[in-house]
């Protein structure tokens, strides 16, 4: 299975979601890592509606890539 990084931004609602994401990436088996470096698959999380978030998220995403 995938090494996957979940990759929280926005609002403390965001984190709760991760988590519980995570849960379920690795009751599928997958091994889920907080190392965006380390790992294959990426998911970000965060919020679409605030301004804010969407730049954090851009900003984020670009600087990773």
């Amino acid at each position: 299975m995938a090494r996957v990084a979940v990759v929280t931004l926005g609002c403390p609602k965001n984190a709760v979601d991760s988590e519980a994401l995570g849960g379920v990436l690795a009751a599928g088996g997958h091994e889920v890592t907080e190392a965006v470096e380390a790992s294959e698959v990426v998911v970000v999380n965060t919020c679409g509606f605030i301004d804010a978030a969407r730049r954090e998220t851009v900003e984020e995403v670009l600087a990773v890539a």
